[in-house]
């Protein structure tokens, strides 16, 4: 038992001393023996968690160069649960198993004690640089852990003369993109549109992005990083080895050390870019549906137009809408043309674009088209519902949300356009719904000449588009929960006969726990099952990397990279 939390930990070998004590014959000394018994345990781990606590904070003043207790909780501290609450991004998890403490480092040279004590003392840690993993396995486990809260680790200087910046793990997109644009406005990155995302977790996965076609993934754009290893060392690309350098940029950096900063390459990008929306019904829509899969992965690379598919209208008339949402590096005078030749059926002309949109719900969408130009950091504002010239300062917003919405998600790459009769399931499904959503995104651009190897994020020429699913919902009460979830785990199966096969791929930063977890002794060949799924045949190279730099597998959690053994 945790004496903070109220939750049990199972341990294997005290269930068999109780098995052994139902040897005894009478049925009243049998219960007494077990109760007396039952009162012992309790008291012994009762007093291991108090004592293992007291060391902890104990081995953390011994080693410590500057004091890291001072920003370290437990569950009794009065900030404790704002922090907590903060980090879990989708709190599904809020009633789950919590850390014995937290400790929120403010700097870098914090960390080393913290994985010291940890080792020795035999506790597990969990990693958040944002808290958006969509599995919350950097804030739930089912052992005793510490959440090692990154978010004071936000410094972030940018070099325009080297068009570089290094930003700290524990810093957002959101306050990275802030720093860019009050520096330049010709500059950006290519990184994920959500403002909280931890810049540690999103590259580490990967970071696919608005500006992915043109420059790559977030983790494409990384020239240096620094980590501390599990011997309390702090490495540069200098000074780790080849192969670890690879493995952090798209591997998941939780699997190899504590990523501390990334050094990204800025990009250039035009002073004026243009983003619209086109909203139809997919009844009726369903070629252009069509056209969109095959052409989108082939535009000029200066245009991503992705697809949002979700359930809108009324209760008398509900209906299934597809949402064309697009990032034009450019003018409108550049786009308009474009667009006349590859999708006049948006029907945009450039007066959209300088104006309000029309709402007529006489003929739903309410909202048909809707377009502008901006600079770039106002279509960073406009991809995540703000408008293009809202005050910047919303990117640095830290409040928790009042309004809860938990969700479930998962993943698909698609290399072959979908037919007909997949559309068709997908719009049965989705009006057994509430508020299901696919997002789509098209590949295509630098991305097909980048190599499968480059980085351990594989999927590159040959895939469309890949697909984000999520179901939400406001009610996190066993049934409703699990009614969402049975629906996901529903449209995921009947997806399988129209996406990528061989393995069935998925995107690590859209983590979904039902491909498969670690087994206790965190075997690689069953950790394949789902390995290959995210990084394809990259799976084999992070566990030899993942031998090398953390044999005994100290950085470990549900779909960490377990150590390469060819005889499990």
């Amino acid at each position: 038992l945790n004496p903070i939390t109220n939750k049990f930990y199972k341990y294997g070998s005290f269930v068999r001393v109780i098995d052994i004590s139902i040897s005894i014959p009478k049925e009243k000394e049998i219960m007494g023996n077990l109760q007396i018994l039952s009162l012992l345990l309790f008291s012994f781990f009762l007093s291991k968690c108090y004592s293992k606590q007291e060391d902890f904070v104990q081995c953390l003043s011994k080693y410590s160069e500057t004091n890291v207790t001072h920003n370290t909780y437990t569950p009794k501290s009065p900030t404790y649960s704002s922090i907590l609450e903060y980090a879990q991004k989708n709190p599904r998890w809020m009633n789950s198993s919590h850390p014995i403490f937290i400790v929120s480092p403010t700097k870098e040279s914090q960390i080393k004690p913290v994985i010291r004590c940890a080792k020795k003392l035999g506790i597990q840690i969990k990693i958040k640089s944002g808290g958006h993993d969509y599995e919350g396995i950097s804030f739930r486990s089912k052992t005793p852990f510490v959440m090692l809260d990154l978010s004071n680790l936000n410094k972030i200087k940018i070099d325009l003369k080297e068009e570089t910046v290094w930003v700290q793990a524990g810093a957002t997109l959101g306050q990275l993109y802030y720093a860019i644009a009050k520096k330049s406005n010709v500059h950006g990155f290519p990184g994920g549109v959500c403002f909280s995302i931890g810049t540690g977790g999103i590259i580490s996965g990967g970071g696919i992005g608005t500006m992915m076609r043109k420059f790559g993934l977030a983790a494409d754009n990384v020239v240096d990083a620094r980590v501390i290893d599990v011997n309390g060392k702090i490495l540069n690309k200098n000074k780790m080895k080849e192969d670890l350098f690879w493995a952090i940029r798209g591997g998941g950096g939780a699997s190899f050390g504590v990523i501390l900063a990334w050094k990204l390459k800025l990009v250039r990008v035009p002073d004026k870019v243009t983003v619209f929306t086109v909203y139809k019904r997919l009844e009726g829509n369903q070629n252009l549906l069509k056209k969109w899969e095959n052409i989108a992965h082939q535009l000029p690379d200066k245009l991503l137009i992705r697809v949002i598919i979700q359930n809108d209208g009324t209760d008398n008339e509900k209906y299934v809408e597809i949402i064309f949402q697009a990032l034009y590096l450019g003018p409108v005078d550049e786009l308009i043309p474009l667009l006349k030749e590859k999708f006049p059926e948006f029907d945009l002309e450039k007066k959209d674009c300088f104006q309000e949109p029309v709402v007529d719900c006489s003929n739903r969408p309410c909202i048909k088209k809707e377009c502008r130009e901006t600079s770039w950091i106002g279509s960073v504002l406009y991809f995540y519902g703000r408008r293009t010239n809202e005050s910047l300062e919303v990117l640095l917003e830290k409040s928790i949300p009042t309004q809860k919405n938990y969700f479930k998600a998962t993943s698909d790459f698609v290399k072959t356009p979908i037919p007909e009769s997949g559309w068709e399931m997908v719009k049965r499904l989705f009006l057994e719904e509430e508020r299901p959503q696919m997002i789509l995104e098209p590949l295509g651009g630098i991305l097909d000449k980048i190599s499968e190897s480059e980085i351990p994020f594989p999927h590159r020429k040959g895939n469309l588009y890949n697909i984000q699913y999520l179901v939400n919902w406001g009610d996190n009460s066993e049934s409703i929960s699990s009614q969402k979830i049975t629906w996901m785990r529903k449209l995921y199966k009947k997806m399988e006969p129209y996406v990528a096969k061989s393995p069935r791929s998925a995107y690590l930063n859209y983590r979904d726990l039902d491909f498969g977890t670690n087994s206790e002794d965190y075997s690689y060949s069953k950790a394949k099952i789902w390995g290959e799924k995210y990084f394809k045949g990259n799976f084999e190279r992070l566990a030899k990397v993942k031998s090398e730099v953390d044999p005994k597998n100290f950085f470990r959690n549900e779909q960490s990279i377990p150590p390469y053994h060819t005889d499990s």
